[in-house]
């Protein structure tokens, strides 16, 4: 049963928006995982550990074969693949990809809580996710709901459209 999935991308090491554009088409080349809308790339001001280069974010939406869980250990093991080692929390990092929703449905293990319990804290996500999804809902409110009521500030457009990611765009 296919479900439909948000991820959000990031990174500021290196050339992110590259490894999220080879990230984004090798998860959209499986059998099981589709990439079916994708934001413009923002960048974004750090979060947390703000002594760092700005990062570089965008939102995906997936259509998905796979569990919840499966789903985030094919994000952790791209990261890998990628370069992405875990070393400070919040800190500078070649790709990160998250997790955020899966079928507008809780879920939670060990791992894995969803819908990711700080999305609607990170404007670096609202902004980006409002692109693909504004009407998806958090607490009864939707994403532009919530992009109301946090403060964008730094956040800017660094492409046209959602299509970045695309192998013929890829160097935007």
């Amino acid at each position: 049963m296919s479900a439909r999935a948000y991820l959000g991308l990031g990174g500021n090491i290196g050339d992110p928006a590259a490894k999220m554009a080879a990230a984004l088409r090798r998860l959209d080349g499986r059998d099981d995982t589709a990439v079916v809308a994708v934001s413009r790339l923002y960048r974004t001001p750090p979060w947390g550990k703000t002594d760092q280069p700005d990062f570089v974010n965008a939102c995906a939406a997936v259509e998905t074969d796979l569990a919840p869980r499966d789903l985030l250990e094919l994000c952790l093991a791209t990261e890998r693949l990628f370069g992405r080692e875990r070393r400070e929390r919040w800190g500078p990092r070649t790709l990160d990809l998250d997790v955020l929703d899966y079928a507008a449905s809780p879920y939670e293990d060990d791992a894995l809580t969803l819908p990711h319990p700080r999305v609607t804290e990170r404007a670096f996500v609202l902004v980006p996710l409002a692109d693909i999804a504004p009407k998806l809902a958090f607490g009864g409110r939707t994403v532009a709901d919530w992009i109301a009521a946090i403060d964008p500030e730094g956040i800017q457009p660094a492409s046209a459209d959602g299509e970045w990611w695309r192998e013929e765009h890829a160097d935007a």
